[in-house]
């Protein structure tokens, strides 16, 4: 799939993210330009659903995500109406979308199938946090890229097909894993998951070129 337009992105200067928790430093992140932030998700990973609402938060692994539009960026979710994401995302109108690495497969299995009714995912897993820039749900540690999201309100899609659809208000990535709007794994570095099914994950693999374009 390509995308319309150039290929050039001004990056801004590091976010300097205070206040992580669990024993966790704050991640290096950089800024990503919001019309290429659909690009942290092209490549169709499992991302992990943050929210939060009146002193209380969530994650969840989510595998059914999209982004669906380059300006402003929005995204597509499916988030179950069983789940305390949805009442915590439906109270708070955001969420987000962060992009787990493979040293987090164990718990992206767990918060995707243990309810956050019953156990605090974050103290039971030992997940860092981070404040995000712009809304109320706190960001993970150990991921690639994360997506600050807010809920538009689509009543009919969300309680007929558990859609949700959410303009991104920031983006930003690791550095050493996505720039100039590009992922570049190296060799020795954790990647992206892809979540099958029963527990089984595929990781990203080689980047390779075609006439001279990334695919």
């Amino acid at each position: 799939m390509t995308a319309a337009g150039n290929d050039e992105e001004t990056l801004a200067a590091p976010i300097a993210a205070a206040g992580a928790t669990a024993g966790e430093g704050s991640p290096q992140r950089r800024a990503v330009e919001l019309p290429r932030a659909y690009r942290l998700l092209n490549h169709g990973p499992v991302v992990l659903v943050s929210s939060a609402h009146g002193g209380r938060r969530n994650v969840m692994a989510a595998s059914w995500s999209m982004p669906v539009d380059f300006d402003p960026p929005k995204v597509a979710v499916v988030i179950d109406k069983s789940t305390l994401t949805r009442e915590l995302v439906e109270a708070s109108g955001s969420f987000a979308l962060n992009i787990p690495l493979r040293p987090l497969a164990r718990a992206t299995e767990i918060v995707g199938t243990d309810s956050g009714r019953e156990i605090d995912k974050f103290a039971a897993l030992d997940l860092g946090t981070f404040p995000a820039d712009k809304i109320a749900a706190p960001l993970l540690a150990g991921c690639a890229g994360w997506l600050e999201c807010k809920v538009i309100e689509e009543p009919h899609n969300q309680e007929a097909y558990d859609l949700f659809l959410a303009e991104v208000v920031a983006a930003s990535a690791d550095p050493a894993l996505f720039s100039n709007g590009r992922w570049h794994f190296p060799p020795a570095s954790p990647r992206t998951l892809h979540y099958i099914a029963g527990g089984a994950f595929f990781e990203t693999g080689e980047a390779f070129t075609v006439a001279g374009e990334i695919v």
